[in-house]
């Protein structure tokens, strides 16, 4: 089912699924989206605090129940990410949203719950949250959001990277942070990436813990599945007192790169200023060629 365009006068709830943020802390959020026209509804789980959670399990879980089922609700925002996710979404029910869909946004540790929805045919967006908006820097990032969640056309074009493994690939685009795709694997969230366009981000990891997970999964059978892989950012990465060797995008190309499948790198993506919102699970076609990237939705559900 088709998710309908925001509109201005439209009210949007904006919840912590994860990690605890003050009502302070998403101000220059809440002012964004009011700007855009749209009428903003703050859950009880903002402000709320658990230890490092924005409220207990319970609170959080309800909160967004609230939210998923009230009809006047038309988009929600993850307030910010962090670490809490997974905890709630077996507390979920999902069965009035699915008749009648919404925008869910979130990105980092809301990856899970963008593939949860992913697996039951649910559109929805990896983008950048209130805790992060109306920045000057993030100017980009915060258009590109209002421009999906508007249905308005876009499409986006990167320079060339001297790794990039050309070629052109069609699939639904899946992805998000690796350690939570990692996380979901064997679980309800779980995707299948057979056919799929894959884009991959995350930040503060060690790179030998890439490397774990990316042998993990390429055991699984599951990276030469894909039909293309988009390579985003990997912030703040650490290595070990005895380095390990090898940057992100040699491991990446160790476990991708003899598939065949175009693969580019340095995709503006991930925890970074610039984090262009992506459509999970609409199709898209991935260009890469020696003058630069292109990636662009060819179906769009309206």
């Amino acid at each position: 089912m088709t998710i309908p365009a925001l509109q201005k006068g439209d009210a949007v709830g904006i919840v912590c699924l994860a990690r605890k943020v003050s009502l302070e802390d998403i101000q220059g959020g809440i002012s964004l989206l009011e700007a855009w026209g749209l009428r903003v509804v703050l859950g009880d789980s903002v402000g709320a605090e658990e230890g490092y959670l924005g409220g207990s399990d319970t609170l959080r879980a309800s909160d967004f129940q609230r939210m998923l089922d009230n009809p006047e609700i038309k988009a929600i925002f993850s307030a910010r990410g962090g670490y809490g996710t997974t905890r709630i979404l077996d507390q979920i029910d999902f069965s009035q949203f699915r008749s009648n869909p919404k925008w869910i946004v979130g990105f980092s540790d809301v990856t899970a719950l963008l593939c949860h929805l992913h697996q039951m045919g649910i559109e929805s967006v990896h983008g950048t949250m209130p805790l992060l908006m109306n920045q000057p820097e993030t100017t980009e990032a915060d258009e590109s959001l209002r421009r999906v969640l508007f249905r308005e056309q876009l499409s986006y074009s990167i320079p060339a990277h001297p790794l990039n493994i050309p070629g052109t690939a069609t699939g639904q685009l899946v992805g998000g942070n690796l350690i939570l795709l990692d996380t979901i694997t064997g679980t309800t969230s779980d995707i299948d990436y057979t056919g799929k366009i894959l884009f991959l981000e995350d930040v503060g990891e060690y790179y030998y813990n890439l490397d774990r997970v990316l042998v993990h999964q390429r055991r699984l059978g599951r990276l030469e599945k894909l039909a293309g892989l988009v390579v985003g950012q990997f912030s703040d990465m650490n290595d070990t007192a005895v380095p390990f060797g090898k940057d992100v995008p040699q491991i990446i190309l160790e476990h991708c790169g003899s598939y065949g499948y175009p693969i580019c790198f340095d995709f503006p993506v991930g925890h970074v200023p610039l984090n262009l919102a992506m459509v999970v699970g609409r199709e898209a076609t991935l260009q890469v060629t020696a003058e630069g990237v292109a990636l662009e939705y060819t179906q769009s559900r309206l």
